[in-house]
């Protein structure tokens, strides 16, 4: 699994002109699955995104975490994070199809709201406009073939 993690004062995904989910403090999370993943991937990576201490404390250090600031998520699922560009038109033959990646996206997302979280989200699938104004700007990779 990979997730592009961006620290953000508000976040927000339309969806055929719909706002379907919005956020103010928080993360951006754009998670993305590979076919091979599993449920310990999904589980180990919402804690470590959960539990990421990117905030700034009283002396201007990134030592405080997601529930510290009382932070939310906006979770979208991003199957082009595992684009193979060898070409100059991407395949994404790494990522997870649908009966795979929805599963493990839903149970990140449960994850999330299980560690006491509001979570936004898009939609599996859908063409979704997503906003952002991005606080730093803080923008961490995680890919758990690294953790």
């Amino acid at each position: 699994m990979r997730a592009v993690v961006t620290r953000v004062s508000s976040a927000g995904v339309e969806i055929g002109g719909v706002i379907t989910g919005k956020i103010e403090k928080g993360f951006l999370v754009l998670l993305g699955i590979r076919y091979d993943d599993t449920v310990a991937e999904a589980r180990k990576l919402a804690s470590k995104v959960c539990n990421l201490r990117v905030f700034a404390d009283d002396e201007g250090k990134m030592n405080l975490n997601l529930a510290t600031v009382g932070g939310s998520l906006l979770v979208i699922s991003q199957f082009t994070l595992f684009a193979d560009c060898k070409s100059r038109r991407p395949g994404f033959t790494a990522a997870a199809r649908p009966d795979v990646a929805i599963p493990l996206y839903e149970l990140f997302i449960s994850e999330c709201r299980g560690a006491g979280f509001k979570v936004e989200t898009g939609e599996f699938g859908a063409m979704m406009n997503v906003s952002s104004v991005n606080d730093g700007p803080v923008t961490i990779l995680f890919d758990t073939d690294e953790m």
